[in-house]
């Protein structure tokens, strides 16, 4: 089964190349730590083969987007809504403090102009996010939507019919003939 093996690799890397190039193009790619977690593990075990994909766990929430706790308008089909209590708490706050502290972003104070804190700026976007969610990237979701239609429903079929007639060819070879 060498072209379905070489096929569904193809699969894995497209997905894998795509998903990180969708992350740099749309800003989300700040520690590259999401971009760098993206892996694909191929798997052969009693004659099926299984593509897997990981990331660190709030690329799910990036590329299906979150439900806010009053309003879901941002990200109205994701499965993943903040305040539901399933979630580990104080999570948005930690990375909203640390990205606003790396990216040096402050909002100023409407009244004096004066700068206001990291945390204090880190506070009014948190509460924002949480209230009304986060839009859906789908940086991960539409290169494995395009990568299955272009490999596996295409591909992978003529893969398999070239390695069956390969097989075929190679048993006649083999039969000896009276």
């Amino acid at each position: 089964m060498l072209e379905v093996d070489a096929c569904i690799k193809r699969f894995r890397d497209y997905v894998i190349q795509q998903s990180r190039s969708n992350l740099t193009k749309s800003g989300h790619n700040n520690t590259k730590s999401l971009y760098n977690s993206i892996k694909g593990e191929i798997v052969n075990d009693k004659g099926y083969t299984i593509v897997g994909f990981q990331m660190d766990d709030y690329g799910m929430f990036v590329d299906k987007g979150v439900k806010g706790k009053t309003s879901s308008l941002k990200a109205p089909d994701s499965p993943f809504k903040f305040g539901s209590g399933t979630g580990k708490k104080g999570g948005l706050t930690k990375g909203i403090n640390k990205w606003v502290k790396q990216k040096g972003f402050q909002f100023r104070d409407r009244k004096s102009g004066k700068f206001l804190s990291y945390d204090s700026t880190a506070y009014l976007i948190t509460r924002s996010i949480f209230h009304k969610g986060i839009k859906p990237s789908l940086f991960f979701t539409k290169p494995f939507e395009a990568g299955y239609k272009k490999y596996i429903d295409v591909d992978l079929i003529k893969a398999f019919s070239h390695d069956v007639e390969t097989m075929v060819d190679y048993n006649l070879k083999d039969i000896k003939w009276i």
